[in-house]
C-alpha cells in the first residue's frame, strides 16, 4: 500500500455507518478538530424505514448541527401531536421549554441521512460511500480494535482502515459489534415498525397522528389488532402511514405486519386516499432495538451509538433524536480521550461512556420498559386508551413522558415528577 493511500485509510477515529448517529458523532468530532473516517455502505441518496417524524427532542439536535431547517428548505414544521383511541381525539402542543423548541419536523430519510452526512463533511469528515464493513481489526497482544476491514465500491475491492478508536453506528444488526462479541440482551425490548406511503389530501397537515387502537373492520366484527398506528403528512402531497408493534404483545409473531397495515388503512375514510391504488412504493419494515439492548456501550476502543447501542426510547419508539444525542455524547468523550497524554488515561476517559449515558437515559429507559409490559396487554391498552384521553391534563403529562420532553431543572411540577421518577429508576 502506498504512503498516501495509508494515510487516506487512516484517522484519529473511524464512525462505520453514515445514518443519524454516525453523521451526528462524525459531524461533532470533525468540529473539534480530529481526523474522521465516516464509512458508509450505501450511496447517498438511499431509503431507510422511518416514521419521518421528528420531536422536539430531534429538532434540537439539527439546530446544533447547523441544518437550515426552514420551510424554504424543505422541511415541514409540526406543532404537536394528536392522540386518537377509545372514542377519543385530543390534540396537544409540544410543551414550551427552555430546553427545547416548540416544534417538530417531517423530513423524508431518503434525503434526511444525505443532509446529515454532508453537513458532517463540511466539518471535515472524509465520507466513504459503498464501503461495507465487516469485521474489526484486533491488536493482537491487546485484543482492542485497531480498524475495520471492508469491501469498496461496486467491484468490494478490499480495503482496511485504521484508527485507534472506532464508533459502532451501523444499525440494529451491527455487525462490527457482533464481531466484538456484544450481543443483543433479550431482557429488553424489541420492536418492529412497518410503513409506506400514500398521496393524500392529508399531506399538509401540522400535527404528528398517533392511533392507539388499529381496528380491522373487514370481517362480519371488528377485530382490535395490537399495536398502535400513525399518519404524518409529508408536505409534498403524500403521507407516511405505519404501525408499530411491541415484542411483550402476545401477536408479535403471529401477524404478517404488512397485512395488518393493510387492513388498518381499508378502515380509514375512503376521501384520506389510503388506498392500494394510490400507494407510493411498497410496504416495508424495520426492528426498533430499545432501552440499551446492546451493552456495554464501550469496550476495547469500540464505543456503540444509536440503534448499535439500542438507544430507542421504549415509551415511543422513537430513535433518531437518541442516535444524534448519543452521537454526541461519544464524541464529546473520544475529543477529551483523545487530549489525554497516555494510553491509559485515554483509557479512562473512554470507559466513562457507558456511565454518562447510563446517567442520561437509564432511568428513564427503565420506566419505558415497565411501560412496556404494561401496554403489551392488549386489555390495559383499550382501558388507558378509553379512560387516559378524556382527561386533557393527564395526557399533557403523558406527552411530556412519552416524548422525553421536560426542562432538566426548574421546569413545572410535570417536569419535576417525571425527573424525579427518572432519577430514582435503577440505571440498568
Amino acid at each position: 500500500m502506498s504512503e498516501s493511500l495509508a494515510s487516506d485509510r487512516s484517522a484519529d477515529v473511524i464512525v462505520v455507518g453514515a445514518g443519524p448517529a454516525g453523521s451526528a458523532t462524525a459531524y461533532h468530532l470533525a468540529r473539534a478538530g480530529l481526523d474522521v473516517l465516516l464509512l458508509e455502505k450505501t450511496a447517498f441518496p438511499r431509503e431507510k424505514v422511518c416514521g419521518d417524524g421528528l420531536t422536539p427532542r430531534a429538532t434540537k439536535q439539527l439546530v446544533g448541527m447547523g441544518i437550515d431547517i426552514s420551510e424554504e428548505a424543505g422541511w415541514l414544521r409540526n406543532k404537536g401531536l394528536r392522540i386518537i383511541g377509545g372514542g377519543h381525539r385530543i390534540q396537544l402542543d409540544w410543551p414550551e421549554l427552555s430546553a427545547y423548541p416548540n416544534y417538530g419536523l417531517v423530513r423524508r430519510r431518503e434525503d434526511f441521512d444525505e443532509m446529515l452526512a454532508r453537513q458532517a463533511q463540511k466539518a471535515g469528515a472524509r465520507l466513504y460511500e459503498r464501503c461495507n464493513v465487516g469485521s474489526p481489526i484486533l491488536d493482537d497482544r491487546t485484543g482492542r480494535i485497531i480498524g475495520v476491514e471492508a469491501k469498496l465500491g461496486e467491484e468490494k475491492a478490499p480495503a482496511s482502515f485504521h484508527a485507534p478508536i472506532v464508533v459502532a453506528a451501523d444499525g440494529n444488526s451491527t455487525r462490527l459489534s457482533l464481531g466484538m462479541g456484544l450481543h443483543r440482551r433479550e431482557d429488553r425490548p424489541m420492536g418492529v415498525a412497518v410503513r409506506t406511503y400514500f398521496t393524500s389530501p392529508r399531506h399538509d397537515d401540522d400535527y404528528l397522528e398517533s392511533w392507539l387502537e388499529l381496528w380491522d373492520r373487514r370481517g362480519p366484527q371488528d377485530r382490535l389488532l395490537p399495536g398502535y398506528g400513525w399518519i404524518f403528512g409529508m408536505g409534498d402531497g403524500t403521507s407516511n402511514v405505519g404501525l408499530g408493534i411491541l415484542n411483550s404483545s402476545s401477536a408479535f409473531k403471529e401477524l404478517d405486519w404488512r397485512e395488518v397495515l393493510k387492513a388498518w388503512c381499508a378502515s380509514m375514510p375512503e376521501e384520506w386516499g389510503y388506498s392500494e391504488e394510490n400507494m407510493i412504493g411498497p410496504i416495508r419494515g424495520a426492528a426498533l432495538p430499545m432501552a440499551f439492548n446492546r451493552q456495554p456501550h464501550y469496550t476495547r476502543g469500540l464505543l456503540l451509538v444509536g440503534d448499535a447501542g439500542g438507544m430507542v426510547n421504549p415509551f415511543n419508539g422513537e430513535g433518531i433524536a437518541y442516535a444524534m444525542e448519543s452521537g454526541e455524547i461519544a464524541a464529546r468523550v473520544i475529543v477529551q480521550a483523545h487530549a489525554r497524554a497516555t494510553a491509559a488515561q485515554r483509557e479512562l476517559a473512554l470507559q466513562s461512556y457507558p456511565r454518562v449515558l447510563k446517567d442520561t437515559y437509564g432511568g428513564y429507559y427503565t420506566l419505558g420498559r415497565a411501560f412496556v409490559k404494561l401496554i403489551g396487554n392488549p386489555t390495559v391498552m383499550k382501558i388507558a386508551a378509553q379512560r387516559g384521553l378524556s382527561h386533557p391534563l393527564l395526557m399533557k403529562f403523558t406527552l411530556k413522558m412519552l416524548a422525553n420532553l421536560t426542562d432538566p431543572t426548574g421546569g413545572d411540577a410535570m417536569d419535576r415528577i417525571i425527573n424525579g421518577l427518572a432519577k430514582v429508576a435503577p440505571r440498568a
